[in-house]
């Protein structure tokens, strides 16, 4: 345990039935005593239950508190819900003069490992985090969190530091993406963002489609959306390709609306509120690529992102416009704002034909449906084969990101039918399978995945380690599928 100075606030992991870590008994000269935490925690009623907190006083020193924080059984969850609640408990006491938190991990049930050491600095990172380019005046804020482990000495536990600090932050740099307001965030903008952050790194190149490469291209869906706006879209492709890498290629695809009015089928003020988020798939990708690159994975990936505002203008596309994707195929539009597949289908379109992909995933806040269905917290998941969504939702597991397979069902699949074109762009209920059918055909027969994040996506308060607003929901589960070599089964099966 480090020397506690002056300005320094110490957490204290509470297990089960309130038990105590047994390195307050060895301290030579702990904080608080035992018995005094103990019987503070009985005042309060902290049994231990994730995420309770107790704050004790210490006499004689400034910010003087102890905060004592529930870690229930230890595993992952809680040990990131006790991260997350002691780094914010903190941060209220730094108007008071706390600059440090002393954060132990080693839970009372077992040491921390390389993994509990990597999620609790993920947590301790994005608990902590603000998106403050607009606001004023800046309140003080922590300087410093000092996770302390048994173990810290592991060489794994060491690069497990260095991991989490860069998950953390390709994490914020999403959620900043995502929050910037969108009279500055246009697509123009988001390109921009991309190659400033991305095309320094090692092994990383970015390229930037404008209108007419994209007419030459055939994204019809992409300049269809964008065309009502005053700035056109873009399609930004960042690849990662280390000479390391093995034959497997992943693109991962991300819906960059970076505003969404509804176009012409305009939505009601209340449903225009969190559009500027509407690029939340977008920046997940990007972001992968962007942790991919500075932790040197062996592994080859390409973000495709497809960046368009759908505004109202003379020159918006329009219900019953027959629109000519990438690759030919053609949807007649039902509803202009159902305008992410729209985008969507040129990407995964355009990653299969030209950039040689072996699997594809996109990521989308996609349908309101999805949000009816699951919640907030847990993105729809979507899967051609078994091993595709099995590694993803294991990913999403260790990354502490849920999701749930969804059906692709054939059933529905006539819902799409058209009397002008190949697909409607808007076939109803249920929202998210259909949406997903609409998409498939584009991967065309390459294993592929859909993540609907229109729920945990953005936030609308703080929760452990996601906190109001943009979430960067998706990086951290796609990170941890692409650390595992992006495991793949070829065999179809649309049914869950």
């Amino acid at each position: 345990m480090p020397t506690l100075g002056p300005e320094d606030v110490l957490a204290v992991p509470v297990g089960a039935g309130g038990t105590l870590p047994s390195w307050l008994d060895g301290a030579a000269a702990p904080p608080v005593s035992p018995e005094l935490l103990t019987g503070a925690l009985a005042d309060t009623g902290n049994r231990g239950r994730a995420g309770t907190v107790t704050n004790i006083p210490v006499a004689g020193r400034r910010p003087r508190s102890v905060v004592a924080v529930g870690v229930g059984e230890g595993a992952l969850p809680d040990l990131r819900g006790y991260v997350a609640t002691a780094v914010r408990r903190a941060q209220t006491l730094a108007e008071h003069g706390a600059r440090r938190l002393v954060l132990p991990v080693d839970t009372t049930v077992a040491p921390a490992g390389a993994v509990e050491v990597r999620a609790a600095v993920e947590a301790a990172l994005l608990s902590g985090y603000r998106f403050r380019e607009l606001s004023t005046p800046h309140l003080p804020r922590l300087a410093t969190v000092t996770v302390v482990a048994a173990d810290a000495d592991d060489p794994a536990v060491a690069a497990a530091v260095e991991a989490g600090r860069t998950t953390a932050g390709a994490v914020a740099w999403a959620r900043d993406l995502i929050n910037t307001p969108s009279n500055v965030k246009n697509p123009p903008w988001l390109a921009e963002q991309a190659v400033d952050r991305l095309s320094g790194l090692p092994h990383v190149t970015v390229t930037v489609l404008g209108p007419d490469e994209l007419r030459a291209g055939g994204f019809g869906g992409v300049l269809a959306v964008g065309g009502g706006s005053a700035t056109p879209p873009r399609v930004v492709v960042a690849a990662y390709r280390p000479p390391s890498a093995g034959a497997g290629h992943p693109v991962l695809v991300g819906k960059g609306i970076t505003f969404d009015t509804g176009g012409l089928s305009i939505k009601p003020n209340a449903g225009m509120r969190e559009m500027k988020t509407d690029m939340a798939g977008g920046a997940a990708v990007l972001a992968v690529v962007d942790a991919a690159a500075r932790l040197e994975l062996p592994v080859a990936v390409t973000a495709v992102v497809p960046a368009a505002e759908n505004a109202v203008s003379g020159s918006s596309y329009r219900p019953a416009d027959v629109v000519r994707h990438v690759g030919g195929r053609t949807t007649e539009v039902l509803n202009t704002d159902a305008e992410g597949r729209m985008v969507l289908a040129d990407g995964l379109a355009h990653a299969r034909l030209e950039l040689g992909a072996t699997v594809l995933v996109d990521v989308a806040t996609l349908t309101g449906a999805m949000k009816v269905a699951l919640g907030t917290k847990t993105a729809g998941l979507f899967a051609t084969t078994d091993g595709l969504a099995d590694a993803l939702r294991t990913a999403g597991a260790q990354a502490g990101e849920a999701s749930w397979r969804m059906p692709l069902l054939e059933e529905h699949r006539d819902l799409l039918d058209s009397a002008v074109a190949d697909a409607n762009n808007a076939p109803g209920n249920p929202g998210g399978t259909t949406a997903a059918l609409f998409l498939q055909p584009f991967a065309g027969d390459l294993p592929w995945a859909h993540l609907d994040v229109a729920g945990p996506a953005r936030a609308g308060s703080d929760d452990a380690e996601v906190v109001k607003g943009g979430t960067g929901f998706g990086v951290r589960t796609l990170l941890h599928w692409l650390e595992a070599g992006a495991p793949v089964e070829q065999a179809e099966t649309v049914l869950d």
